[in-house]
């Protein structure tokens, strides 16, 4: 393949995460008429149109998402190999670039970020929070952080953090008018907070089990949210229950303005996992962060 065509793919690719010919050649730094003559070269080269233009956004034709998903793999190889070379200078350098959940990424990531980057000021680091199972090799991160019963079967895993608890939560105004559910069927004849999750939209459906038996509640109430800090101080103002992480709710649980029940149905699970693809030669500011972030019992 011709240093050209290569450039070509690379811009295609581009504009393809952008979707958007003037934020793409913000990007690579040329005019848009230059970037438009290079998509149009290129399109012609393979006999096929790859994107599709309308006045609003850009997007990528059948062509052009089977071009995608075979370009995104190999680029990510060679920008992690073009990484790996700053190895053989005396200090760790380059760019990595993880997704993860916003709990994650502000109980787990950022504590020991806090700590990692002054040790190695070369390094860079680059979190992106998205509670969507992100495709990390499709968007083309180094890893992503998930709770290890959703990391896939190809992906390598590393433990950083501890099991973990969801907590069926009310303020002791709520009970005091409304009672206490003695089992998660009670909870249909309760006011809940709803949870929007991101992926699909629906709403998450309260998981419980006791003595290996899985039970799967729907609950109903007046408020939704997307976001869990919110959710906890709905719960907190006494506008129904909640269930939330039990880190989360640890406060305000501490201080009596929340309560939790249903404490038999609610067991810890594994916590978060460190993923990332089988095949990637991790660079050495790759490991050294994975070292740091491993989690390791007290």
């Amino acid at each position: 393949m011709r240093r050209d065509e290569l450039a070509d793919l690379s811009a295609f690719m581009v504009v393809a995460e952008e979707r958007s010919f003037t934020r793409a050649a913000a990007r690579l730094g040329v005019s848009q008429s230059a970037l438009s003559h290079t998509i149009r070269r290129l399109e012609a080269r393979l006999g096929l149109r790859l994107l599709t233009r309308t006045t609003r956004s850009v997007s990528a034709t059948e062509a052009g998402e089977r071009l995608i998903a075979t370009l995104a793999p190999a680029l990510s190889e060679i920008e992690t190999g073009l990484t790996a070379l700053g190895d053989l200078r005396d200090r760790p350098s380059g760019s990595i670039r993880i997704t993860a959940g916003e709990h994650a990424a502000h109980t787990l990531l950022w504590p020991v970020l806090e700590r990692f980057l002054p040790l190695y000021p070369e390094v860079r680091v680059e979190i992106a929070t998205d509670q969507s199972l992100t495709d990390i090799v499709a968007e083309r991160f180094d890893a992503g952080v998930r709770l290890g019963e959703q990391v896939a079967h190809d992906m390598i895993s590393v433990r950083i953090g501890p099991d973990l608890r969801m907590l069926v939560v009310g303020s002791p105004s709520y009970f005091r008018t409304h009672g206490r559910p003695g089992t998660p069927h009670d909870l249909t004849d309760h006011t809940c907070i709803n949870l929007r999750l991101p992926t699909y939209g629906g709403l998450y459906v309260w998981e419980f089990e006791k003595d290996g038996r899985a039970l799967n509640v729907r609950v109903d109430g007046q408020l939704t949210f997307n976001d869990m800090d919110l959710v906890v101080k709905a719960a907190a103002a006494g506008l129904g229950l909640a269930i939330v992480m039990e880190d989360q709710a640890a406060p305000l649980l501490a201080d009596g303005r929340l309560e939790a029940v249903l404490l038999d149905w609610t067991p810890p699970f594994t916590g978060y996992h460190l993923y990332y693809p089988s095949r990637r030669q991790p660079t050495q500011a790759f490991a050294l962060l994975v070292e740091a972030l491993r989690f390791r019992p007290t």
